[in-house]
């Protein structure tokens, strides 16, 4: 049985920015929201908020915090379009180590940008004009090829923060299409 994501250093670097880029008659989507953290810092700026995660255990703790939230895989169950996603994803590589019930919520693909790289594909489709993508993601997880898909996938970036942490870097950065 799988427990929720523990917010860590990854989700306060990232709740640290949503006030500079939400306004009050915004629509927010909280990608893999996880305890809801970052869709509760949201909720502070504007009520437009969804939080949607794979793990039915997060949709349901995000009711108890009065928020509105859906079960999807990625976008599979999102329709509308939002002027900002969040997203702090399942970013490390496969480690066959790693116990199969906290993998979801860690790993992002056998390198790591998998998940990534196949929400970049999807992202621009639930984006109103203008929107813009707040990401987090680690060392770990190959930053030139991130670098490398956003430009593929029409993506512009603005490194907003990097944090050393023991064994990797974590990076958020600001993604808008071009």
């Amino acid at each position: 049985m799988t427990s929720l994501y523990t917010p860590r250093e990854d989700s306060f670097l990232l709740k640290k920015y949503i006030k500079n880029h939400v306004n009050q008659d915004d629509s927010v989507l909280d990608l893999g929201t996880g305890t809801g953290i970052l869709a509760k810092e949201a909720q502070k700026y504007t009520k437009n908020i969804l939080a949607a995660d794979i793990d039915p255990k997060a949709i349901r703790h995000c009711k108890t915090q009065e928020l509105s939230a859906v079960q999807s895989d990625l976008f599979s169950n999102i329709t509308g379009k939002f002027n900002l996603i969040i997203f702090n994803p399942p970013y490390l590589p496969k480690d066959k180590h790693e116990p199969s019930n906290s993998a979801l919520q860690t790993t992002g693909g056998k390198q790591g940008y998998e998940l990534i790289e196949k929400f970049l594909t999807q992202a621009k489709h639930h984006l109103k004009p203008k929107g813009k993508i707040l990401l987090l993601f680690s060392s770990l997880t190959n930053k030139t090829k991130i670098d490398n898909l956003l430009k593929q996938h029409h993506y512009t970036r603005t490194l907003l923060e990097t944090k050393p942490l023991f064994f990797e870097k974590l990076y958020l950065y600001l993604i808008k299409p071009i």
